[in-house]
């Protein structure tokens, strides 16, 4: 893999809810990385050989330690400074936040693929790719309706942002963006509100910022 980078370095991909919910923990903590941007058809020789799985997100730390998973990732670096305690809100413990991610991640998340890309399920939609759209977006919106009943106090757990706020809610902004109109005409004020303020937020702002994709010869910038 060649000299061990002075800083950690980051394989992304802009659009990607997950690589997303790492870069939002990596910026809240104040950690510099040497920032990748990744195309996905064509991934960098120098991503495989740290993670073979190809996804994305992947940090490499400057002792040649490799992450892989978003959410440790995010722990990674919220271990090293939390100042906005995304860890530990108060009267909130970790199994909590955890099994809210978890329901993400699993069930929410396969019915988001098959409404948002039915198109790549053609053994299970049938021959009927807008109906099995259909049926996924139902499913997964019973799920929302949840996470709406939840935010009576702004965040999933309260008053107080927590991780489980930051790792959803690039996954909700996916759904929402599959087709907004549907989105915005729907019975969660405070879901939409939700999101709209994550939308707005100068953190999310600051991490969606447009990189060319990266090429070895080219080097990378540094971004905090």
């Amino acid at each position: 893999m060649g000299a061990l980078p002075a800083l950690p370095v980051l394989y992304s991909f802009r659009r990607c809810p997950y690589a997303m919910r790492a870069r939002l923990a990596l910026a809240v903590s104040g950690q510099t990385v040497e920032y990748r941007e990744v195309v996905l058809r064509s991934k960098p020789a120098e991503m495989l050989a740290a993670s073979p799985k190809g996804t994305v997100p992947v940090l490499v730390l400057p002792d040649g330690k490799v992450i892989d998973e978003s959410l440790d990732i995010m722990r990674w670096t919220l271990a090293r400074h939390d100042p906005a305690q995304w860890l530990s809100p108060p009267h909130v413990s970790s199994e909590d936040i955890n099994a809210l991610i978890a329901a993400n991640d699993g069930d929410f998340k396969q019915h988001l693929d098959r409404y948002k890309y039915p198109n790549r399920y053609p053994q299970e939609s049938e021959g009927d790719a807008v109906g099995f759209a259909l049926k996924h977006r139902s499913d997964a919106a019973s799920w929302l309706a949840q996470l709406d009943a939840r935010l009576g106090a702004g965040w999933l757990f309260g008053a107080q942002v927590s991780l489980a706020d930051m790792a959803i809610l690039p996954f909700i902004r996916q759904f929402a963006h599959t087709d907004p109109d549907w989105f915005v005409a729907q019975g969660w004020p405070r879901l939409q509100r939700w999101l709209a303020a994550f939308e707005a937020s100068d953190l999310f702002r600051g991490v969606m910022v447009k990189y060319a994709a990266w090429q070895p010869a080219a080097g990378s910038a540094a971004t905090d």
